[in-house]
C-alpha cells in the first residue's frame, strides 16, 4: 500500500470532460453503490456529509458546508473535503481537492445526461445562475457543442454580465424569452421557489436541473415536471431527498413511474424529436467516488 496522495486543484489540467463522463458511465457498470447522506442545518447554513461504497472502486466521504452568507465576507459559499479509501484494505488512499472533485463531478454528471438526452442539433444553451457551477457548465457544454450560442440569466444582472464577458456569452433580460429560445436549459441556483415554468417549454428541449439539493428547494414547477420525460442520476439520492422530485411526488403531481431511469439503466436514456427531457442532477457521494477515483487514476497514470 503506497502512501496517501494529496491531489490539489493543479491536477485540473490533466482532466477532460470526455474522460470524466466515461468514468461516470463506467462507474455505473460496477455493483450498485451503497450511499448515505446526512444533512445538518443551522438557519440558512448547511453541513452535508455524503458517503459511498462501490465494490471495485473503494469508498469516499465528502464533507461540504454551504454558508449563503459567506460571499458577503468575501469567502466561498461552499467549502469541504473529499477522502478516498482503498477498496481492498479500507485505508485512506487519497485526499482530493474538494473544489476539483465538485467541479468535474457536477458538470460531468449533467454533461453525460445531455449527450444522451439533448436534441440532435443544439444551437442555443441557456445558463440560469452565475456562480461557479454555471461557469463549469459552460466549459462542459462547450466541449461537446463548441458552436452553440450561450445565453446567461441571473437575478443579479451584474453577475451575469461578469460571467458573460469572461466566457463570450449574451446576457438575457427576460427569463421566459430565453427559455423559449434555448435548446438546452441548465439551472444552477439556490432558488427556494421554481424559476423554470413548464408553460415556457417547447417540444424538443432538454432541461438540466442542478441547483436544488435539499428537500425544500426546487428550480422547475409542477407543469414542467408533468410535461417532461424525467431522468435522474440516482433514484436513491433524489426521489425522497430533493424537493425537485420529493415535493411533486408527495403532492401526487407525478408518480415514481414518471421517473423513467437513473444511470444504472443508461440504455433507457433516449428521446424522440418532440420530447421535452428533464434531468435532475442529484450529485450523490457515489459520483464523488467515481470522479475522485478517476482523478487519482489519471494523475497516477500521467505521473503527477
Amino acid at each position: 500500500m503506497r502512501g496517501v496522495d494529496y491531489i490539489g486543484f493543479e491536477a485540473n489540467h490533466f482532466l477532460t470532460w470526455h474522460g470524466i463522463t466515461e468514468a461516470i458511465a463506467e462507474g455505473h457498470r460496477h455493483p450498485k453503490a451503497v450511499v448515505d447522506d446526512t444533512f445538518l442545518k443551522r438557519g440558512e447554513d448547511t453541513l452535508m456529509v455524503r458517503a459511498a461504497m462501490i465494490d471495485g472502486l473503494g469508498s469516499a466521504v465528502k464533507v461540504a458546508t454551504v454558508f449563503p452568507g459567506n460571499p458577503q465576507r468575501d469567502l466561498p459559499m461552499v467549502n469541504g473535503a473529499v477522502s478516498l479509501f482503498n477498496d481492498r484494505t479500507g485505508q485512506l488512499e487519497a485526499m482530493v481537492d474538494f473544489n476539483l472533485v465538485t467541479r468535474w463531478k457536477t458538470a460531468g454528471d449533467s454533461l453525460l445526461a445531455a449527450t444522451l438526452l439533448a436534441p440532435p442539433e443544439v444551437r442555443t444553451i441557456l445558463v440560469v445562475g452565475a456562480g461557479a457551477v454555471s461557469e463549469s457548465m459552460v466549459f462542459a457544454y462547450r466541449s461537446v457543442w463548441p458552436k452553440a450560442r450561450f445565453l446567461i440569466w441571473n437575478r443579479t444582472r451584474a453577475k451575469a454580465e461578469d460571467l458573460a464577458e469572461t466566457h463570450r456569452m449574451s446576457v438575457a433580460d427576460d427569463l421566459a424569452d430565453a427559455v423559449a429560445e434555448a435548446d438546452i436549459i441548465t439551472t444552477a441556483t439556490m432558488a427556494p421557489e421554481p424559476l423554470i415554468r413548464g408553460d415556457w417549454l417547447r417540444p424538443g428541449q432538454h432541461v438540466d436541473l442542478i441547483g436544488a439539493f435539499r428537500a425544500d428547494l426546487r428550480e422547475a414547477d409542477d407543469v414542467a415536471m408533468q410535461r417532461a420525460r424525467i431522468f435522474v442520476d440516482s433514484y436513491a439520492t433524489t426521489l425522497d431527498h430533493i424537493g425537485e422530485l420529493k415535493i411533486p411526488l408527495a403532492a401526487g403531481t407525478i408518480t415514481r413511474e414518471d421517473v423513467i431511469a437513473d444511470y444504472y439503466d443508461l440504455a433507457a436514456f433516449s428521446r424522440d424529436p418532440d420530447d421535452i427531457t428533464l434531468f435532475k442532477n442529484g450529485g450523490g457521494a457515489h459520483l464523488d467516488l467515481m470522479v475522485a477515483r478517476a482523478i487519482l487514476d489519471t494523475v497516477r497514470r500521467r505521473g503527477g
